[in-house]
């Protein structure tokens, strides 16, 4: 039984998921740009450095971690079993490794050798995505049924030409397991949403797991080079502590941290935000100042790394999610969100928001369309940048008119 009542949408949450949705496609169309500000972009392999883009990801992770207690409580609430959850959690997972795997092996683009181009590859992936995931009106009789049956059957066997015919650019490879950001959102959610069942929300066994992660994650992050640059457990390769994480799909445990810290604080959200609580508000600056005071201290010992998923870059991260939820709640308990209705869209058609981008590069790349030189660099770059994630909300907030909204 729930300690607390999930039943009322936490709209907190939605502006958090749609201003890190704005900012990913911000960050992720900086490919097409030079001269980006250094603190924008993520920082390279071994810097120890976090910018604008190292933070959005994680703070995703923590977005998907807040949604999992209202998703599920809200199946009991209905009356939906635990059997039916489970199914629900894996083929949610499911749909995402799926999409993360077309997108991931799309990235290094094709070889000649493939019929097609790459911005025909994302086109008739993103319509697969959609015949097979929309969200379809109910259908009124018989024969909408089954036009929304063969469309869902017509988008997988697109996926299915996809992949067979696939080939590398630099090496002809085939169609492979990789996963991307949405596979590893994938996992995540399931490892997450999974404990989440078995323990509902209750903090005294969700917190040891967040603690579990966070240790893994101190364990099996390299040190600096002045401390030697091995991890405090750095066992020979192959072993069975590693061979398990690996089976789990836990990593090093800091992205499952990310998430299960957004089930916590959803679970105190829930339980002490509404209204306006000065408690939770008092929880909230005391873990904003525990987390930094924890990301200084691991500083001496860690770099800050989104690559390496450091400790310094946990707790850096956390105390920053923490912060913007708090004040995200204080502004939709105080009915000030008008600033954020240009975003909104992207907080309730997350998944959407995210494919559409890919349907833009892919008319650029079928009608030649290059940007002129003047908006590829500087401050006129980074205002291209900023309308692009504008136009895309945009387009995803028609496309939710017209009934397409991906939902898993």
């Amino acid at each position: 039984m729930a300690l607390a009542s999930y039943s009322a949408r936490n709209a907190a949450i939605d502006l958090l998921r749609a201003l890190t949705m704005f900012t990913m496609i911000f960050v992720n169309d900086f490919w097409k740009i030079h001269d980006v500000p250094h603190w924008l972009e993520h920082a390279r392999w071994g810097e120890d450095f976090m910018g604008l883009a190292d933070v959005v990801f994680p703070c995703f992770l923590f977005a998907v971690g807040m949604s999992i207690p209202y998703a599920i409580e809200r199946r009991y609430a209905k009356g939906l079993s635990g059997e039916s959850t489970i199914k629900h959690i894996l083929s949610r997972s499911f749909a995402l490794l799926v999409m993360g795997a077309f997108i991931s092996n799309s990235e290094a683009r094709l070889s000649p050798d493939v019929p097609y181009s790459i911005g025909m590859y994302w086109i008739l992936m993103v319509a697969a995505f959609i015949a097979i995931w929309n969200h379809y009106p109910r259908a009124g009789d018989a024969r909408g049924r089954r036009v929304q049956i063969a469309l869902k059957i017509i988008g997988a066997l697109s996926l299915l030409f996809l992949a067979i015919t696939f080939r590398g650019k630099d090496d002809g490879s085939v169609f492979g397991a990789h996963w991307g950001i949405l596979g590893t959102i994938g996992w995540t959610y399931l490892v997450c949403a999974m404990i989440y069942v078995y323990t509902r929300d209750r903090l005294k066994y969700l917190i040891p797991w967040w603690a579990a992660f966070a240790i893994v994650c101190v364990l099996g992050s390299r040190l600096r080079p002045e401390l030697g640059g091995e991890a405090l457990l750095a066992l020979p390769v192959p072993n069975f502590y590693n061979s398990i994480l690996g089976i789990l799909h836990v990593g090093n445990g800091c992205l499952p941290a990310f998430t299960m810290g957004g089930v916590i604080l959803s679970i105190i959200s829930a339980r002490h935000a509404r209204p306006i609580s000065p408690r939770f508000t008092l929880y909230a600056a005391v873990a904003v100042a525990a987390f930094l005071l924890a990301g200084l201290w691991a500083h001496h010992y860690w770099i800050v790394s989104k690559i390496a998923a450091t400790p310094t870059w946990l707790c850096y991260v956390t105390a920053i999610a923490i912060g913007v939820y708090t004040l995200f709640a204080w502004v939709e308990r105080t009915g000030k969100t008008a600033w954020f209705d240009p975003i909104k869209p992207a907080g309730t058609a997350t998944l959407t928001t995210y494919l559409i981008p890919y349907l833009a590069y892919a008319l650029a790349d079928i009608t030649g369309y290059v940007l002129p030189h003047w908006l590829t660099h500087g401050m006129a770059g980074i205002a291209n940048c900023l309308a692009f994630s504008f136009i895309i909300i945009a387009a995803t907030w028609l496309l939710g008119k017209a009934h397409v909204k991906l939902k898993i």
